[in-house]
């Protein structure tokens, strides 16, 4: 499918690449018709996805059935009342019947808005209140039926439920109402039928600092994800990828879908409860995955296991993105694997906007160079380019061109669009510099950037730092008001297992940051805490940790 959509896929190094890669934009693009059906008609029995669980379940998903059940999914959500336009949220973490449902909404025209099982009740009444929810289509667990069940009274739009795998009292069976539905579908048109500029997915953001944004993506987002699958995660024609997301986040429209399938490539999905390194390595192993992509996090567990009682050649590539990559990471997989991690940036606003691309050489903890369409740059407080070595934040300069993927903007909320996106520059958030070779190195979110005696600093460097101790297992870098140099650095610990908190630790964390990194670094003060505050995603909230101290003081 993607010699159709590309009008050039070879190129000699990354100036080529950037300059001469384009995608060709068909007319009211619809990816369940024009890419998995269309794949279906061509090659029905080529592999879509490999599912497998951590029960021993395992299930090998053809296009032909894709197709097959997507159809039966969009005639039973039609015959529930859901029409174009309408949103409907997906609580299915990685069950394969998200993949029909998905599918069936993009025909529909309607809107998904993938979520996380984690959500409670608030979370669901606001995001049904904000959103306009008119259904829920949710695994059918007690916990997390228990949590929308409690959603209901305080969100008026909601009107149906569905239940997957299981059932729950007043609610569809999504297995026995698939049953009775019909595999026909015929693709709309006129009216019903969707536009490029339609709206197709909604996604709530991770909301590290406020509450989470709705960020408003239309047809042609799949497209924007060629880039994503074939030149930073390297996927293969008739290869397997596995991309390490629950589906509620949108790390799973990056890599278990669009860009995958368009490709070529077979998405293999995972579906565990709990992370666990040794299993994660075994599924590796036993289903040959090609390529692999996860967050940090990931990585860092499992550079803890002996990587060499593990047969991982049928691993071609292996990329990394969510959070910035710690040097200490990328090395030590390099050196238990040969495979250099190919580091990436985006945003939920975004598709791949920075990464290391086949033809270029990765340094450890940089975040690559521009991705085609993207016009990136780093800026002053200004809005004026920053020189070699200058920090300053990120931004996507549209006055030439809009990238393919980019968001349409925030729901019902022009005035946010306005406030990030002006002057033709989308304003990112994120701080970064870029060296002499034109790489992009993270510093951190604007706000969490620390301003101490005149001096700009990072929390990831500083964090990166930290983590290279043994006794550290993970860290927070924040601001704490200073009277004499504004802000000083604090570091939020948690100790690995083995080591105690102790003012002797203190001072051999402080010295170990001198060393690593610049003196005036170092974690003025430290404390030593048991958890840290986290978005629903995973991500560390540093807000929540300032507004801590200060509630203290």
């Amino acid at each position: 499918m993607i010699n159709k959509l590309v009008s050039k896929l070879d190129f000699e190094n990354y100036e080529d690449y950037y300059s001469n890669f384009n995608i060709k934009v068909p007319e009211n693009f619809n990816f369940a018709f024009d890419i998995v059906d269309a794949m279906a008609e061509k090659k029905p029995d080529k592999t879509a996805m490999v599912w497998c669980n951590d029960k021993g379940d395992e299930k090998n998903i053809s296009f032909g059935e894709m197709k097959y059940y997507s159809n039966k999914a969009a005639n039973l959500l039609k015959t529930l009342g859901i029409k174009k336009g309408d949103r409907i949220m997906l609580i299915l973490k990685r069950r394969f019947e998200f993949w029909y449902t998905l599918l069936a909404i993009h025909k529909l025209g309607a809107i998904a808005i993938p979520a996380t099982h984690l959500l409670t009740s608030k979370d669901i009444i606001y995001r049904c209140n904000a959103a306009g929810i008119k259904m829920i289509i949710s695994v059918a667990e007690d916990e997390v039926v228990s949590h929308i069940n409690g959603s209901k009274s305080g969100s008026p739009t909601l009107e149906t439920f569905v239940a997957v795998n299981g059932r729950a009292d007043g609610w569809y069976n999504f297995d026995e109402e698939l049953e009775k539905a019909s595999a026909d579908f015929t693709r709309p048109d006129g009216d019903e039928g969707t536009k490029n500029g339609d709206t197709m997915l909604l996604y709530f953001t991770s909301g590290t600092t406020g509450m989470p944004k709705m960020v408003l993506h239309d047809f042609t987002y799949p497209l924007g994800h060629i880039n994503t699958a074939k030149y930073w995660q390297c996927v293969q024609d008739d290869g397997l990828h596995l991309t390490v997301s629950d589906t509620g986040w949108m790390k799973s429209m990056w890599g278990k879908i669009y860009g995958q399938w368009i490709c070529g490539s077979a998405v293999f999905t995972y579906d565990h409860e709990k992370f666990n390194a040794r299993e994660m390595l075994e599924v590796i192993v036993k289903y040959k995955v090609t390529t692999f992509c996860a967050p940090p996090t990931i990585y860092r567990f499992l550079i803890k296991e002996d990587l060499t009682q593990y047969d991982l050649s049928s691993l071609t590539h292996c990329s990394i993105a969510g959070e910035p990559l710690n040097p200490e990471v990328y090395n030590q997989f390099y050196k238990a694997t040969g495979l250099k991690l190919a580091e990436g940036y985006g945003q939920t606003e975004l598709t791949l906007a920075v990464a290391n691309f086949p033809w270029m050489e990765p340094k450890p903890g940089s975040m690559g160079k521009p991705a085609p369409g993207y016009d990136a740059d780093i800026v002053d407080e200004e809005g004026n380019s920053c020189e070699v070595g200058e920090e300053g934040q990120i931004v996507i300069r549209t006055n030439r061109r809009t990238p393919l993927g980019m968001f349409c903007g925030y729901f019902k909320d022009e005035d946010l669009k306005k406030e990030v996106w002006h002057d033709d520059m989308y304003f990112t958030g994120d701080m970064a510099w870029r060296d002499e070779d034109g790489y992009f190195w993270f510093v951190g979110r604007a706000d969490d950037v620390i301003k101490s005696s005149g001096y700009r600093i990072g929390p990831f460097e500083v964090e990166s730092a930290l983590i290279e101790h043994p006794a550290v297992l993970e860290c927070a870098i924040t601001a704490v008001p200073d009277p004499d140099r504004g802000q000083i650095v604090k570091a939020s610990v948690i100790l690995a297992k083995g080591y105690v908190g102790s003012d002797a630790l203190v001072k051999e964390l402080q010295d170990h940051v001198k060393r690593v990194t610049a003196p005036y670094k170092y974690p003025r003060v430290i404390e030593f805490v048991t958890e840290l505050p986290k978005t629903i995603s995973g991500k560390i909230r540093r807000v929540e940790i300032r507004q801590t101290d200060m509630e203290k003081k």
